[in-house]
């Protein structure tokens, strides 16, 4: 956290970024922001500052390491099966994979990996690996890559990350090369990949999970389903760990964000994705593009699935419908930030939705448009969406090309009304919503900036509102038209989507909150 805290008393615009960020973060973790569907891949580029041979790591262990971040990040790790049951409910899937680049800044071809002699013996959390001019490499812009920097780090550091935020010529993580992937120089008992693994966590907003408080019992990580727990963990403690009352379960050791050892921690909760999924949707929404979480063609499609997919929903339901979707939105913290830190110096630390297609739609349409639109969706939903596999080769036949409508905003139906008893969308789920009314609700308006979000508190300052400005009634209907046409343009990419098969059960989840709130704003 030592680069988190220089930032701090050396940019005063970086505390600003870092406010705005966690209020984002904070309405994210209430629930008003609804997390994109599919999976989000990640481009990687790791420069290797060597001072001595060995060093100069293979590029199989690179391999290794990128292999482990999406077993991590995806919860397929083989581990993960050693979470105790009191916390196996709350781990996650992150949605992210990553992959090293395959072509440079310049547009040229690459295997995403530099390599660079320097005459420094060792680094330190000062940035200077990150530079060509102090013997380092240069970061490659850091709106289109992951950077990671692994070379030699002196003191026993293990790495460090930049929070989101930060500038961008330093902008990614350090990784010493005895804890980077899990062969070649690697060594025990930071051998299996797991120090990348924590910091790119922190560049994706997470904190430690203890909130670097020491042992006060004080801190937060700003994630209400990790427990509170008195300072950091290191090597392998037996479960269960007790600390700042928090029995039976005591901490949470296994999670990534706490410093034992590699083959010790194992996952992320859910409240830590709802963080990285809103630094995507945020301040990291320019880097990486969004994939299928599973793969492209579905095993079954729907049956008689219609050729105009406007005019009459599919006659069926996906086959594992999901039982629990939309949890309540998590508590506000009360705990106190993050104060100071240990071992790692700064492990300090959203996306374009739809790449080249529903950037504007489905990233701002959502992200403040709908408050709570997913309320009312059924409440027993699978909490694994990764299971759909794909068909076997060749025995997929592709849809019939889509009817122009879907790619087309009928701008005029929503502004003027149905035009002959035709609504300009119809539901695009099978079966409807359950044929239960939408009640109507007043018009959305634009959440305006909260005052700054506390750090050092977990907490909106006292007198701080949660509820926007009531607007002057003159400006409602454009504005509500205004978010229409947005939700209408969303719409319009989820059925492109599913007629390219790249829609999994929780993006059909999210077509239905997307449809709800057209819905509850007065689209038909």
């Amino acid at each position: 956290m030592s680069v988190h805290r220089r930032l701090l008393d050396q940019d005063p615009g970086y505390a600003r970024r870092r406010s705005r960020i966690e209020e984002h973060a904070f309405r994210a973790m209430r629930g008003t922001i609804v997390q994109r569907p599919g999976c989000t891949r990640i481009p990687v580029v790791v420069h290797v500052v060597y001072n001595t041979d060995e060093q100069n790591i293979s590029r199989e262990q690179i391999d290794s390491q990128i292999e482990i971040l999406n077993e991590d990040f995806r919860k397929t790790n083989a581990d993960i099966s050693t979470v105790p049951a009191p916390f196996a409910p709350v781990a996650a899937d992150a949605r992210l994979l990553f992959a090293l680049a395959t072509s440079d800044p310049d547009g040229n071809p690459t295997d995403g990996i530099t390599r660079t002699r320097t005459d420094v013996s060792g680094f330190v959390d000062d940035d200077k690996v990150k530079a060509d001019a102090s013997g380092g490499k240069d970061a490659w812009p850091a709106d289109e890559y992951l950077n990671i920097w692994v070379c030699p780090l002196s003191g026993g550091l293990l790495g460090y990350a930049q929070f989101p935020g930060g500038p961008a010529a330093t902008d990614g993580v350090v990784v010493t090369y005895t804890g980077f992937g899990n062969m070649g120089t690697a060594r025990a008992p930071f051998d299996l990949g797991r120090t990348t693994t924590h910091e790119i966590g922190h560049w994706l907003n997470l904190f430690h999970i203890w909130g670097d408080d020491g042992t006060g019992c004080s801190g937060s990580d700003f994630v209400d389903d990790t427990p509170n727990q008195g300072g950091a963990n290191l090597g392998k403690p037996t479960f269960p760990k007790v600390s700042c009352d928090n029995g039976p379960d005591g901490d949470m050791f296994m999670n990534y964000m706490d410093y034992v050892d590699d083959d010790t921690m194992v996952m992320f909760t859910e409240g830590q994705v709802a963080r990285m999924q809103a630094c995507l949707d945020g301040p990291r929404s320019a880097i990486g593009e969004m994939v299928s979480c599973t793969p492209l063609h579905p095993k079954a499609l729907p049956k008689d699935t219609p050729k105009e997919f406007t005019k009459e929903p599919p006659k069926e339901r996906p086959k594992d419908n999901p039982k629990e979707f939309v949890k309540e939105p998590v508590k506000e913290s009360v705990k106190e930030g993050p104060k100071d830190l240990i071992k790692d110096g700064p492990k300090d630390g959203i996306k374009d939705v739809i790449k080249d297609g529903g950037k504007d739609g489905i990233k701002d349409g959502i992200k403040d448009g709908i408050k709570d639109g997913g309320k009312e969706l059924p409440k027993d939903n699978p909490k694994d969406f990764g299971k759909d596999p794909g068909l076997e080769p060749g025995k997929w036949k592709p849809l019939d090309p889509p009817p122009k409508q879907i790619f087309e905003v009928p701008t005029k139906q929503l502004v003027e009304g149905p035009v002959g008893g035709k609504q300009a969308f119809e539901n695009p789920l099978p079966g409807g919503w359950g044929n239960q009314p939408v009640q109507p609700m007043q018009p959305m308006q634009p959440v305006q900036p909260l005052q700054p979000f506390v750090l050092a508190t977990g907490q909106a300052p006292s007198g701080a509102s949660l509820k926007p400005p009531v607007a002057d009634g003159g400006g409602e209907q454009d504005q509500s038209q205004a978010l229409l046409g947005e939700y209408a343009q969303l719409l319009a990419q989820y059925a492109q989507l599913y007629q390219q098969g790249m829609l999994d059960q929780q993006g059909m989840l999210a077509w239905q909150q997307a449809w709800a709130a057209y819905v509850q704003l007065g689209g038909r």
